[in-house]
């Protein structure tokens, strides 16, 4: 497979090759996952270690098991507990790290930017689960991964993204993913939550769902991000969802067959009604879960080989 990476730092490096050859293994890993016995040697003798500056219980569990199911030894570090609090710059974390000698290096980072400079300081192959407002490649990934086999494709689709584009990692990455798959993207959402660069973006901005949802194939549907907020973004969690809360009504306007998606955690009633959350025709919100731990299964493993070719390379 074509993935000549040394690391996973985000959307951006990657081809359209690249991420076909990602999502054709993670295709494998969804079955390997649906079997009795979900185990496979693809990291047998390595460490993943993962550190995330950030809670998140469901991309770190998604890892660890991801991690585990291919048989790597895996440990998961508490970093908002740690010795930064004493005074640890982030360099000496990795610094510290590196002595360790792990193999694999899965960072999230409230900082934009940081998951890289941990990069260019660790021998180890590095995956970005999330830095600041820049990116989340896995969580794009694994997103293009449901739409293709929800879908048939990921070429030339309507695609909507809907609420808080200017805080959201995941709305950047699947920007990108999607424009490289030549896709339409509409950003939907309220001025207040629009970046400041959005005409740069090369899509289509919308304010009014009605509008911005008419004959898409797919509605992604984005966390109001309430942690990166620090003035009125939005009058009311009630007036929000008026207008920008995906329920029946609104969806009407998208095809028949259009999918809704959400990265999770939902804020029901804020974001999305719990009907159309809930609707086993509709929502492809648990599929999406699944296929996260195939993708970072994926993921791993293709950056392992490259970087068991590495050290066998600089061995001989």
């Amino acid at each position: 497979m074509s993935f000549a990476h040394r690391h996973l730092l985000g959307i951006e490096p990657l081809s359209p090759s690249d991420i076909q050859s990602i999502l054709d293994l993670a295709d494998t890993y969804v079955d390997l996952n649906r079997q009795p016995t979900k185990h496979s040697d693809a990291l047998a003798g390595l460490t993943q270690i993962n550190m995330f500056f950030e809670a998140s219980t469901r991309t770190q569990a998604s890892f660890e098991l991801a991690g585990k199911r291919l048989g790597a030894d895996v440990m998961n570090m508490a970093m908002q507990a740690s010795s930064l609090k004493k005074g640890e710059t982030l360099i000496d974390t990795a610094l510290t790290l590196n002595a360790m000698h792990p193999d694999l290096l899965v960072v999230r980072h409230p900082h934009s930017g940081a998951v890289d400079l941990l990069a260019q300081k660790v021998n180890c192959a590095v995956l970005n689960a999330g830095d600041g407002r820049h990116e989340h490649p896995t969580q794009a990934l694994l997103d293009a991964l449901t739409i293709r086999r929800k879908k048939g494709r990921l070429h030339r689709l309507n695609i909507a993204i809907c609420g808080d584009i200017a805080h959201s990692r995941v709305a950047r990455s699947n920007i990108l993913l999607l424009g490289k798959m030549e896709s339409r993207i509409r950003l939907i959402g309220p001025p207040t939550l629009m970046p400041a660069q959005i005409a740069e973006f090369g899509v289509e901005v919308y304010d009014d769902m009605a509008e911005g949802l008419k004959d898409v194939d797919v509605v992604m549907m984005l966390r109001l991000q309430k942690e990166r907020m620090d003035g009125g973004f939005i009058p009311s969690e009630r007036e929000y969802f008026y207008r920008y809360g995906l329920d029946a009504e609104k969806l009407a306007n998208a095809k028949d067959d259009a999918i809704v998606m959400h990265p999770g955690p939902m804020n029901r009633g804020v974001e999305i009604d719990g009907e159309i959350a809930d609707d086993i025709n509709r929502s492809v919100i648990q599929e999406q879960v699944e296929m996260g731990v195939a993708v970072r299964m994926a993921a791993m493993d293709l950056l392992a080989h490259n970087l068991r070719a590495a050290r066998a390379g600089d061995a001989a």
